[in-house]
C-alpha cells in the first residue's frame, strides 16, 4: 500500500506540474503608490533549498535545512550563522524545532535530531515524509505520507507511540498539518483535523474541514495543507483544492467552511483569513464567520506562495520572485520588493519584525516592513 501511495503521489505531482505549465499567462504587475516602507536587511544562499524545505522561526532565529543535507541556524535580525551541521544525506522534509532540539527527515526516511548543532540520534520511519517534524514537550512528532504519526523522545530517540489509521490510497505530496494546541497534537488526516493525546497517541476528537467531491481519487483529494493558522482557540487551514475552514480547537467543532479551490496554505490573524484560489484570485474571509471581506484579481496566475499576515498587511511571494505586501483591510498593494527573480516557495516566515522568504534559486531573503 505504501508503494501504491508513493506512485500515486508522484503521478499527482506530475499532473500538478502539467496543470501549472498550462496556466494562462501571468497578469502583468500594475504600477502603484507605496503606502508603507520596507527594505531587504540580509540575504544568504546556504545551498539547495527545495519547495518542501520550510524554515522555522524560534527564539530570534531562523532554522533552515537545505535539500543537500545542511541544517543551520541564522540570527533572524542579521543573518549571522549561529551553528551549522550536516545531516549526512539529502533532506526530504523541512525543519522542526523548539529552540533547543531541531529535527529533519532525510530522503532515506531517517529522523535526525540535533541539539545546538550536535547530532543526538537518528531513527528510521517506514514511509516517506514531506511534512516538517514538530518538536514540542521534549518530543519529536513525525507524520509520513501514509498519515501515520510517530512520536519519539527528543533526548534519546526512544519510540513512544505510533498512530496509524486506515486511509485513502492517494495522499498529497505537500506539507500537511502537524501542530501543537494546548496539551494536544493537531494532525491533518485527509480532509479531517484530529486532536491527538501527545503522551498516549490516542485520538481525542476529529472534525471534517471539507467534504471531498469528484469522480476519481485525484478529484477527491482534499488533504489539509500546512502550516495552519492559530489565533487563540481558532485554528484555520486549507483543504487542498476543496475548502478553507476554521475550527474551535478547544471544543473540537467546525466554526465555518467555505468551498474554494486552492493549493497553498492560508494566512490570517484575529480578524481575517487570507488565501488564493487555483488561479491566484485572492480572498479575505471574516475569521469569525467566514463571510467574504474582500476579493481581488490583480495577481491572477502569478504563482503565489502561501499567505502570511504581518500586522496590517498580508504577504505573498510570486513565481517571479516578488514579495507583495497587501492591505489586510482592502487587498490593495502597499509595497512590492524583489528577490532573485526565481519563484518564492512555501510560505513566508516571521521572527519578530523580520520576514524571511525562500526562493527556488536557493536564496534566503529577509525583509523588514515598517
Amino acid at each position: 500500500m505504501i508503494l501504491l501511495r508513493a506512485a500515486l503521489a508522484a503521478a499527482l505531482l506530475v499532473l500538478l506540474a502539467a496543470c501549472s505549465a498550462d496556466r494562462p499567462k501571468a497578469t502583468p504587475l500594475e504600477t502603484y503608490e507605496p503606502r508603507i516602507t520596507g527594505r531587504a536587511v540580509w540575504s544568504a544562499r546556504p545551498g539547495k533549498v527545495g519547495p518542501i524545505i520550510v524554515p522555522v522561526a524560534r527564539d530570534g532565529q531562523f532554522i533552515v535545512a537545505t535539500t543537500d543535507g545542511d541544517v543551520l541556524a541564522l540570527q533572524a535580525d542579521s543573518g549571522a550563522v549561529l551553528w551549522q551541521v550536516r545531516a549526512g544525506s539529502a533532506i526530504a522534509a523541512g525543519v522542526g524545532s523548539d529552540g533547543r532540539f531541531t529535527s529533519v527527515v532525510t530522503r532515506g526516511n531517517e529522523v535526525v535530531t540535533f541539539e545546538a548543532g550536535r547530532e543526538l540520534w537518528r531513527k528510521r520511519v517506514p514511509s516517506s515524509v514531506v511534512t516538517p517534524p514538530l518538536v514540542a514537550g521534549e518530543r519529536v512528532f513525525v507524520m509520513g505520507v501514509d498519515r501515520a504519526v510517530h512520536a519519539f523522545d527528543a533526548l534519546d530517540g526512544r519510540r513512544l507511540w505510533l498512530l496509524q489509521r486506515p486511509g485513502d490510497a492517494l495522499t498529497l505530496a505537500q506539507p500537511g498539518v502537524l501542530a501543537a494546541f494546548r496539551n494536544s497534537l493537531l494532525v491533518g488526516q485527509g480532509a479531517r483535523l484530529a486532536a491527538v493525546d501527545p503522551l498516549l497517541g490516542s485520538v481525542q476528537w476529529e472534525v471534517p474541514m471539507a467534504s471531498p467531491r469528484g469522480t476519481n481519487e485525484v478529484e477527491r483529494l482534499a488533504d489539509l495543507v500546512g502550516p495552519p493558522v492559530r489565533v487563540g482557540d481558532r485554528v484555520c487551514a486549507r483543504a487542498f483544492q476543496a475548502a478553507v475552514a476554521c475550527v474551535d480547537a478547544a471544543r473540537g467543532a467546525v466554526l465555518w467552511s467555505r468551498n474554494v479551490g486552492g493549493l497553498q496554505a492560508v494566512g490570517g490573524d484575529a480578524e481575517r483569513i487570507y488565501g488564493g484560489d487555483a488561479s491566484d484570485r485572492l480572498t479575505a474571509w471574516n475569521a469569525s464567520t467566514g463571510d467574504v471581506v474582500w476579493s481581488q484579481e490583480r495577481l491572477l496566475y502569478r504563482g503565489l506562495s502561501g499567505a502570511l499576515a504581518v500586522g496590517p498587511v498580508v504577504v505573498y511571494g510570486d513565481a517571479d520572485g516578488y514579495v507583495h505586501f497587501l492591505s489586510g483591510t482592502t487587498g490593495e498593494q502597499q509595497l512590492r520588493l524583489p528577490t532573485d527573480g526565481s519563484a518564492v516557495l512555501g510560505t513566508p516566515v516571521l521572527s519578530g519584525s523580520t520576514l524571511l522568504v525562500v526562493t527556488q534559486g536557493g536564496g534566503l531573503y529577509a525583509f523588514r516592513p515598517n
